[in-house]
């Protein structure tokens, strides 16, 4: 890097993208924690990446087979887009859309969801700069190992954290992927779900749940194993809902919407289910 560059006021963008392609070199591509069990298949052509700090990944809606590539059993391959300009003007490349899904008290203890959404680059010095400004966020996609494998590609990053949500050390992920203009839509009772323990250091049942579901999915039913259930609803337009409360949410850059269940203590999950649709 020149001492030129340094010290410029007027950096050109081909310059910023330079130094930001540079940064990824420190970049430490993450490996996923666990190892995800697929229970079942609908409509994603074949994940990008691993599934990231997952137990038990649930797709449900159709009898169509999951290709999953990057877990086990999977035997499905991407062919990355021809790089082509964007068609209209996109959200920032370099900073994530966050959305706050749920949040909650447990023992005293204040707990948040939260769901990054990047948006996708479509040219080889965009993903560069995009893989460098995701570790520096901590949301490097676990199996992402070089730039040119976001293009064309809208990342997101659901992760499980503690009150405030800003500390990287209390995050736990709870599933990524990534969206494509390819993507059949999620409509009428897809549903696709991951979850994981609550309380690492107490418990191992899989208590959260978080999940998408088509636009027009009305209503998701989480059945917890001792047979009880959990109703969320989606809210009526223009209205706005605590995140304390468990509702189907849109989230910033999503195609899809999203939903949180936890279950009560001493029971784990058992299924989660489209229950209503409309529109």
């Amino acid at each position: 890097m020149s001492a030129d560059r340094e010290t410029s006021q007027d950096m050109t963008n081909s310059d910023i993208t330079l130094l930001l392609a540079e940064a990824t070199d420190d970049v430490e591509i993450g490996i996923a924690p666990y190892e995800a069990v697929i229970r079942g298949g609908r409509r994603r052509k074949a994940r990008r990446w691993a599934v990231a700090a997952v137990t038990a990944l649930v797709i449900a809606g159709s009898s169509a087979t999951l290709a999953v590539a990057g877990l086990p059993g999977g035997g499905g391959t991407v062919t990355p887009p021809a790089t082509r300009a964007p068609a209209t003007t996109r959200a920032d490349l370099f900073a994530p859309q966050r959305t706050t899904l749920a949040t909650g008290i447990e023992d005293g203890k204040e707990w948040r969801v939260v769901i990054d959404v990047w948006a996708a680059p479509w040219t080889e010095d965009q993903a560069a700069g995009q893989l460098a400004a995701m570790g520096e966020a901590g949301d490097v996609p676990s199996g992402v190992t070089k730039a040119t494998e976001l293009i064309g590609k809208s990342s997101y990053v659901t992760f499980l954290s503690n009150g405030d949500g800003d500390d990287r050390g209390e995050r736990r992920g709870v599933y990524e992927d990534a969206f494509e203009e390819t993507d059949d839509p999620m409509r009428g009772t897809d549903v696709e779900s991951a979850t994981i323990p609550f309380r690492t250091t107490d418990e191992h049942v899989q208590r959260l749940v978080v999940g998408m579901v088509g636009k027009d999915a009305e209503q998701v039913t989480c059945t917890w194993r001792n047979g009880t259930r959990t109703k969320v609803d989606r809210p009526a337009e223009n209205t706005d809902v605590s995140t304390d409360r468990p509702t189907i949410r849109t989230a910033e850059g999503s195609p899809v919407d999203w939903f949180v269940c936890l279950a009560p203590k001493g029971t784990e999950y058992q299924a989660a289910d489209v229950t209503a649709t409309g529109r």
